[in-house]
């Protein structure tokens, strides 16, 4: 019988991280311990390899994520542990998972089996902090704008146009929409307000995007808080509150180094949501690892529709990344799914299913080819799986220009990754990234969405509520146009419809709300029924997790 996840993680044989960090040539003087497993890079060990050369980029996607399971950040983790058993110089460079899917539906994000970066217990719960810190600067400058308010009002802010809302890093639907200010004249104003998830917070995307702390300033200075009467901005530099919030932050914004289950170094920094946010670690940490080993593997979040989107169109075009290749992750089980199989079916070979969902696979090769990047696809294996499934998907990848390579990660470590790593190693070597962003800065914040829409999703086009068409009016007056648009769409389907499987055809997405990241330097568009602020499950996660008098973990996968 395999043993859970946080089994595994709780019988590694962890490396003291001064150990870990010597491979890489780090002294422990460079490094800010945070116990005896973590550690955050020091701001002058940061400064000292601003010049080495940049190795190779590769990033790790997937297709669309189903109740079968893909294991993206699994595959990115045991592609790491491979590199290091074929000799290389490899890094990892992860998000941080937030603590709403851990005690909510989805689990944790620290890999899975063999191929998983600990302490997992440590990651998935508050890790060095940097949630906490975050949470702690959205909410400061909320204070701040209400305080303001109730002290006088000098910006002339006007209360129903206030756009910040506080935020918290847990599943909780009850704060999506609430009332606050209630009480005597001295509560403050009363007027409506909003919670969104931690990951969701413009200031996670910052600090995602924020070269250095004067880059980190800038930024938090250009946070649109509120408009006033005459429905001019009002900003967080207008508040005076830039410079308490980088005081907050000031630890945040320095990455984390761990370590897999194999030794290897892994930097995980960061976490914003990919169907809500821009989906990817931080720039510092991904500048950081290139700087730091020969191949840096990332991830971005979610399916390729989402997180390689938003990867390669937001956080390439901000800091001047170049992706080497990309590895596409699917399961056979996953893309039977999208065949129309149910999931207590999918252990049962069914070739017919497979070619009908294999067209959601398709059209995720076709996106990124768009890139100009080399796709390797990976399938992730199952026991269930069978020899003429994964012929037939490897057939079909090959037909379409990419590398195939089966990975047995889950399974056995970095020994099971050693055929991708190769595929992966060889593509480096022989194909030429050619990678341009899929829309020009300059061309209308609409033309924008509608190249995501019709190239990436598939659609017909974009339809706009009247409330969108208005806000993204007001945005060009603003003079944001040459600003990426962040999508915010289900992730479960390339539509924004999360019941259509497999490749849509003949739909439109529906843009509700868009709202302009002054800060974070982009413009969201709110499609379909996505949610900010998501919700607990019928049964959640933590119902299952507890902790012993010895302190021991259980139950967090």
């Amino acid at each position: 019988m395999m043993k859970t996840d946080i089994q595994i993680a709780q019988e590694a044989k962890m490396l003291p991280i001064k150990e870990v960090a010597a491979q890489l040539n780090i002294s422990e003087d460079e490094l800010d311990l945070y116990g005896k497993y973590k550690a955050k890079l020091s701001d002058e060990y940061l400064k000292k390899i601003e010049n080495n050369k940049k190795g190779k980029l590769v990033l790790v996607t997937a297709i669309n994520p189903t109740p079968a399971g893909e294991g993206k950040t699994t595959t990115s983790v045991g592609l790491g542990q491979a590199m290091g058993k074929l000799g290389k110089k490899a890094i990892i460079a992860l998000r941080e998972p937030s603590l709403g899917p851990c005690f909510g539906i989805k689990g944790g994000a620290a890999g899975g089996g063999y191929a998983q970066v600990v302490p997992m217990e440590d990651l998935n719960l508050h890790f060095t902090g940097d949630f906490h810190a975050i949470t702690s600067a959205n909410n400061l400058l909320a204070a701040m704008l209400d305080n303001h308010i109730q002290q006088g009002n000098e910006l002339n802010i006007d209360t129903r146009q206030i756009v910040w809302k506080r935020c918290l890093d847990m599943n909780d639907r009850v704060l999506r929409n609430v009332v606050v200010g209630l009480g005597a004249k001295l509560d403050g104003v009363v007027r409506e307000d909003h919670f969104v998830i931690t990951v969701a917070s413009e200031i996670m995307a910052i600090l995602c995007l924020a070269d250095d702390m004067a880059d980190l300033k800038k930024r938090l200075s250009n946070i649109i808080v509120a408009y006033n009467y005459s429905g001019e901005p009002v900003t967080a530099g207008q508040l005076n509150a830039v410079g308490a919030m980088a005081a907050l932050l000031k630890d945040a914004i320095r990455p984390n180094l761990i370590q897999t289950l194999e030794n290897t170094p892994a930097l995980v920094h960061g976490g914003p949501f990919a169907n809500i946010a821009h989906g990817c670690n931080s720039v510092r940490a991904t500048n950081a690892a290139l700087r730091m080993a020969d191949i840096t593997i990332t991830e971005a979040g979610f399916g390729a529709d989402l997180g390689a989107e938003k990867f390669l169109d937001i956080k390439c075009r901000m800091a001047g990344l170049k992706p080497d290749a990309i590895v596409l992750v699917a399961t056979i089980r996953a893309l039977k799914y999208n065949g129309g199989v149910a999931k207590k079916d999918l252990a049962e070979e069914n070739l017919d299913a497979l070619k009908k969902g294999i067209v959601n696979l398709e059209k995720h090769i076709e996106n990124l080819q768009k890139y100009g990047v080399p796709v390797v696809v990976t399938l992730n294996s199952f026991v269930t799986d069978s020899d003429a499934e994964n012929e037939f998907v490897k057939k079909f990848c090959e037909d379409r220009g990419c590398e195939f390579a089966l990975s047995e990660v889950w399974e056995k470590g970095g020994e099971g990754g050693i055929e991708l790593a190769n595929k992966v190693l060889e593509t480096l070597e022989n194909k030429e990234s050619n990678f341009a962003p899929i829309y020009p800065d300059d061309i209308s914040l609409e033309d924008k969405i509608a190249t995501i829409a019709k190239e990436i999703y598939g659609a017909n086009g974009v339809t706009y509520s009247p409330a969108a068409k208005k806000a993204l009016e007001k945005i060009a007056a603003m003079g944001y146009s040459h600003f990426p648009v962040c999508m915010a769409k289900t992730q479960y389907s390339l539509s924004d419809d999360q019941t259509k499987l497999g490749r849509p055809t003949d739909f439109d997405i529906n843009v509700r709300e868009v709202y302009i990241s002054a800060g974070a330097g982009f413009v969201v568009a709110i499609t379909g029924a996505i949610m900010t602020m998501p919700g607990l499950p019928k049964i959640p996660a933590a119902n299952g997790i507890d902790v012993n008098n010895e302190g021991v973990i259980t139950g967090l996968f």
